[in-house]
């Protein structure tokens, strides 16, 4: 079911971040379970963070906006909801900059910290290539799980039961607050949240149970793309900790100017110079699209500047609905270096000329008469 994050904190669109932040404030001290015993509480506790956690970041708000709640979430994964959002920054101080709600997003710290890190790769190609799209090969180092201990980090695989915190990975410590005494959930400092500790630590990742290796990838570059657009590739980023999730591959779009088109969206633009013979009689010449040269007709009195539209031959849309247009602007050419016939011809055509003055032919020009 669709989310309307405005509605659920209370705000407008058009919100400043100071009022989404006082607003998130308010609620999440009137919703917070340690707080509020009610039922639902802590359910509606994690929608306003949701909510906040969106609206809060400039990128992930912009996402929201043009692709609404459904689409959002299409292209953002829970963890990547929360990621960056800081709520010490809200809280701290009330709780005296501590988070002391760790424990109501999947773990919160403990969980991002197991995690392997999401990588970026930028991929640079030709601008026929983001029109038909391609398959590239990159190459790129990352963390994988370590070979000889199979990612445990342990010379001999033994992992033995952290006692601090008797392998939960988790401490709780009470803290009186101008609202009672809550409970806070902590990461275990001593096993860094892992439960686990490390008695013989493997020679090859020295504990760690990743090494960095050199990896190669094919990457399927949808037609369509441009400038600016990302592709995930999902598990291919760095290995989690004690064989946890793996991140994901960014791969950063970056494309090449065209020679002669200039795009627009998934419209292309083209200049095609013609002379002054061509724009009085008219003519038919041959123009390039991305996929051929096509014929198009020059009516005669065509005017510098006009624009012809050929529908469809332009980028296609990423979502594989329709394409664009080309756009063919003609720019009559004076030219520079005449030879004696036509300078000769010239004087002829110019004796044949209007001679009204120059006032009245600019007023006849406004009127689009000439």
């Amino acid at each position: 079911m669709a989310e309307d994050y405005y509605k659920i904190l209370g705000i407008e669109k058009n919100s400043s971040k100071e009022d989404i932040k006082k607003a998130y404030k308010n609620l999440a001290k009137k919703f917070h379970p340690d707080l509020n015993k009610d039922s639902g509480a802590e359910e509606q506790f994690k929608k306003i963070s949701e909510a906040y956690a969106v609206l809060s970041d400039d990128q992930k708000k912009s996402q929201y906006d043009q692709f609404g709640s459904e689409g959002f979430h299409q292209r953002y994964r829970q963890e990547d909801i929360f990621s960056g959002f800081d709520i010490n920054d809200i809280f701290g101080d009330i709780f005296g900059g501590d988070n002391p709600f760790e424990s109501f997003f999947g773990g919160g710290r403990r969980r991002r910290q197991k995690r392997g890190n999401d990588l970026a790769y930028e991929l640079e190609i030709t601008f026929n290539e983001a029109a038909f799209g391609t398959t590239k090969e990159i190459h790129f180092e990352k963390l994988t799980e370590c070979i000889k201990c199979n990612g445990t980090g342990s010379e001999d695989g033994e992992l033995e039961e952290c006692e601090e915190c008797n392998g939960s990975g988790q401490v709780r410590i009470s803290r009186r607050t101008p609202f009672g005494t809550l409970q806070q959930v902590a990461t275990c400092s001593e096993c860094n949240g892992e439960g686990k500790i490390i008695s013989k630590k493997c020679k090859e990742c020295n504990g760690n149970g990743r090494t960095l290796q050199k990896k190669q990838l094919k990457i399927k570059v949808p037609p369509g793309v441009d400038t600016g657009n990302r592709l995930r590739m999902n598990h291919e980023g760095e290995a989690g900790v004690r064989g946890n999730a793996t991140g994901d591959l960014y791969i950063l779009i970056r494309v090449q100017e065209s020679d002669i088109f200039e795009r627009e969206g998934n419209d292309i633009y083209l200049n095609v110079p013609i002379t002054f013979s061509q724009a009085a009689l008219g003519d038919e010449i041959k123009v390039p699209t991305l996929e051929k040269e096509i014929t198009l007709k020059i009516p005669s009195g065509t005017q510098s500047g006009t624009q012809f539209k050929l529908k469809g031959y332009g980028f296609p849309s990423l979502d594989g609905y329709g394409k664009g247009d080309e756009y063919v602007i003609v720019k009559m050419v004076t030219p520079k270096n005449l030879s004696k016939e036509q300078k000769k011809l010239f004087m002829e055509l110019k004796k044949t000329e209007d001679k009204k003055s120059l006032l009245d032919r600019i007023k006849e020009f406004a009127k689009g008469n000439i």
